[in-house]
């Protein structure tokens, strides 16, 4: 049986239950998956040798592309049902993966930890507790090899704030219709995602709800577990941050 979720940690059924077949194609931005894979491909060139670890692999959209260039990759996610695709997929039976909570993950490398640590498409954001992201930064650094990365992306909350409320279409994948309202909540420094679905003639809704920190906020954490950053991007596509860049990609360092 796996484990209890803590409170911080959204369920697997409060949303992937229902909506695991079609999670990519809502969740996924057009071209997100070859500039994520690219840039960690890249990465584990410069980190020591070893596995990867994905926290919130879900069905397998960047774990499964990075282990067929030649990396070993691990995971864990809360919901079966998004493994379950995982393992429907070329390829994804040979993925380890434990059933679990991503900011304690219940899985090691019993060959001295791994080379990267690693969670993207703002999943970070879905502990919605402070101290369920220090926990996330600290189990990561304890599952490092000496000059291992953990890699997160997130939102810049500037850009939080300038995004106009209301309801805009994303892109469909293929879908019928997706739509979208995001509701910034600053004094809960927590943003929520509203999806509203029209697929094959179905109607369904999703909502998640995302804890957004800043930079600095995130470098006190990657502090307090051990890390220090080493370098910190405008997106997967390696770009340079900018005032006008809307999320970030930070890589920390777990010093030698």
């Amino acid at each position: 049986m796996p484990p209890a979720l803590p409170q911080d940690v959204p369920p697997e059924a409060a949303y992937a239950r229902h909506i695991a077949d079609r999670y990519d194609d809502w969740f996924a931005a057009a071209g997100a998956t070859d500039a994520t894979v690219g840039f960690l491909v890249s990465l584990a060139a410069e980190a020591p040798p070893g596995p990867l670890l994905e926290l919130g692999i879900g069905a397998g959209r960047v774990a499964l592309p990075l282990a067929r260039h030649g990396l070993a990759v691990h995971g864990v996610d809360s919901s079966p049902q998004l493994v379950a695709q995982l393992r429907a997929k070329p390829g994804g039976r040979d993925i380890p993966v434990a059933i679990g909570d991503f900011a304690a993950p219940p899985t090691a490398d019993e060959s001295g930890g791994y080379a990267i640590v690693y969670v993207a498409n703002g999943t970070f954001g879905e502990l919605t507790t402070q101290a369920g992201q220090l926990a996330c930064f600290a189990n990561a650094a304890r599952r490092l090899r000496p000059g291992g990365l953990f890699v997160l992306d997130a939102h810049l909350p500037e850009a939080l704030a300038t995004v106009p409320s209301g309801t805009r279409p994303v892109d469909t994948s293929g879908l019928d219709f997706v739509l979208r309202t995001r509701t910034v909540h600053p004094a809960q420094q927590r943003y929520v995602s509203d999806y509203v679905v029209l697929d094959d003639d179905r109607l369904r809704h999703v909502r998640i709800t995302f804890r957004y920190a800043s930079p600095g906020e995130l470098d006190l954490m990657a502090a307090a577990a051990g890390l220090r950053l080493r370098h910190r991007a405008g997106g997967w596509s390696g770009a340079r941050l900018k005032d006008t860049s809307s999320y970030h990609v930070s890589v920390y360092e777990r010093p030698v």
